[in-house]
């Protein structure tokens, strides 16, 4: 007879043991309420709301209804391709949709206004004392634009650095910043500088040809340029928000921030060169800067990328040890193939739910991994801070937990196990339960019961005691 565990029957002694008992209730940490709470929401609210009726009401006046529906409906062509792009690079613990909403409306509405209102005060003050507008161009645009698109995520990095996991969130944040102020931007170039102005010399058809030629310059050819330029700050936002030496997190961002002034600017004038002495300018800033720039960046973020699931490797087999996880579990956590393979297997053994379940295990462990690697580096420095990481974590265990239930013990094909940190007990078909040692390179789920953790997986874990030995398997 098999002496595996079945769901629903009292546990053994073993399982019983007084360490196993779950740790008691971390003091919550007090939340803002009333102004406090609402206030930073408000003005947020009231700075895109307001900058966006401002910019529409602006656009709309001055190119006339015709050339703001038709810059609009161009602008807006690349835009769900490169909101794609960038999502699909934040795969392995996706933001919170409402960032990823703010920091595009961001980029659309506050960034463009502010550079707007500053491009067309320095433009005339330079006029004043005869500097070209080339000037404004090269110098001037690139500092102002590419600080108003930082402005939102580096507001996240202020009030939530916990949702900036890395290098690629940064990106992402700063990229759909760029993506919005890009948008914005286009409408005035396609519908105004395109539509517009060939409609009122030559008359609509020279209008379209001149909203098709910039369509292919501005979108097909550089639409990547001002997420491309952001990104960099992006990176330094990444750096600052995992670091805990307080230079590297005021230095990371300005380093970034610099960075994406001076590829703006050269950008800038290397059309500026081009429309002045000669079109060959551009054409090799283009094919020797930055292309290269743009293809070491889709290399350096796709490598960032699976450092979540390298993290994942690195830190979860704790866990397992102390029998929260399996390590075919974390071995699945590695790749998004193997994650893949997982929620396909979820989906063949438990159905949809089980798909679902699979998702929410995955996201719940790969947040778990970067909480508690935030926890050894020392990020959070306040008590309150620290009680938060512990709750936090706690509470990743238990939807860990709860996600697993629902396809565990599913696979027909599996034979049942049971797994304690080290080794499984396998009940064979000839009806004798064996160990066996855990796999050396393990790469899909197992549908295994776990016990009660032994002891937490660092002896830092808040509310439990110092792990204490204990027979196992059971003896009788």
């Amino acid at each position: 007879m098999s002496d595996l565990p079945t769901p629903g029957t009292p546990q053994p002694a073993y399982q019983q043991h007084p360490y196993l008992a779950p740790p008691p209730a971390l003091e919550p940490v007090l939340r803002p309420r009333g102004v406090r709470r609402w206030l930073p929401l408000a003005v947020a609210i009231l700075v895109v709301g307001g900058s966006a009726l401002g910019m529409l009401g602006y656009l709309g006046w001055n190119l006339g209804p015709q050339a703001f529906a038709i810059g609009l409906v161009a602008a807006i062509l690349p835009v769900p391709v490169l909101i794609a792009v960038f999502l699909w690079l934040d795969r392995y613990e996706p933001e919170p949709p409402k960032l990823l909403v703010g920091c595009f409306l961001w980029g659309a509405f506050p960034a463009t206004g502010l550079a707007l209102l500053v491009n067309s005060f320095a433009s005339g003050r330079f006029g004043l004392v005869e500097l070209p507008d080339a000037v404004v161009a090269t110098v001037v645009a690139p500092f102002i634009e590419e600080i108003g698109k930082a402005l939102g995520p580096l507001l996240i990095l202020w009030f939530r650095r916990r949702e900036i996991s890395g290098i690629t969130d940064g990106i992402v944040y700063c990229g759909l910043s760029g993506v919005g102020f890009a948008m914005v931007e286009n409408i005035l170039y396609l519908g105004g500088h395109g539509y517009y102005a060939g409609n009122e010399q030559w008359g609509p058809y020279s209008g379209a040809q001149l909203v098709f030629g910039m369509f292919l310059g501005r979108i097909l050819i550089s639409g990547f340029a001002h997420p491309l330029f952001t990104s960099m700050t992006g990176v330094g936002i990444g750096i600052a928000a995992r670091s805990a030496n307080g230079w590297v997190r005021w230095c990371a961002p300005l380093g970034g921030l610099f960075l994406a002034m001076i590829l703006h600017g050269s950008w800038n004038l290397m059309a500026t060169l081009s429309a002045e002495i000669s079109p060959f300018f551009f054409l090799y800033g283009y094919i020797a800067v930055m292309v290269p720039v743009f293809l070491a960046t889709i290399g350096i973020a796709l490598w960032v990328r699976a450092r979540e699931g390298r993290l994942s490797l690195k830190v979860l087999p704790a866990y397992a040890a102390a029998g929260w996880l399996t390590p075919p579990e974390v071995a699945a956590l590695g790749t998004l193939s193997r994650r893949h393979a997982a929620r396909v297997w979820a989906k063949r053994v438990a159905g949809d739910a089980g798909s679902k379940a699979m998702r929410d295990f995955q996201y719940a462990a790969t947040r778990l991994a970067l909480v508690r690697d935030g926890m050894n580096r020392g990020l959070d420095e306040l008590p309150d801070q620290q009680a938060r990481s512990a709750r936090e974590e706690r509470g990743l265990l238990d939807a860990i937990t709860a996600a697993r239930a629902v396809f565990t013990g599913r696979d027909p094909q599996t034979p049942r196990a049971f797994f304690d940190g080290a080794t499984y007990r396998m009940a064979f078909p000839d009806g004798v339960t064996r160990v066996v040692p855990a796999p050396a390179e393990p790469v899909v789920p197992v549908p295994i019961v776990l016990p009660p953790p032994v002891a937490p997986a660092y002896p830092a874990y808040p509310g439990y005691p110092a792990a204490q030995p204990y027979p196992y398997p059971p003896q009788h």
